[in-house]
């Protein structure tokens, strides 16, 4: 079944990084709990870049995603995030074809 994708990349502060993950991490935890479109939602670091989150956030559809816009949940991130990040990188969009 194919499905929308959804990156969000990040540059947090150094200092803020524990506030942004916690942050995140509700987000993420109230999205695929609370969003029936929501099939997954990862809060994920790459190696050897401690200062870079990547959301990598699956949805049923484009509709789904639509509605996570509304969310209280986001709306708390929205409102959390902004002082605690160096950069917002351009969120992509994909869609997956497998599995």
């Amino acid at each position: 079944m194919e499905a929308f994708v959804v990156i969000a990349e990040f540059r947090v502060r150094p200092e803020c990084l524990a506030e942004f993950l916690n942050a995140a991490r509700d987000d993420a935890a109230h999205s695929v709990a609370d969003e029936p479109g929501c099939r997954q939602f990862d809060v994920v670091q790459p190696e050897g870049e401690g200062g870079t989150v990547v959301f990598y956030e699956v949805y049923d559809s484009r509709a789904a995603f639509d509605a996570h816009l509304e969310t209280p949940h986001l709306a708390r991130f929205r409102a959390a995030f902004p002082p605690l990040i160096l950069e917002e990188r351009p969120v992509r969009f994909l869609h997956r074809h497998h599995p």
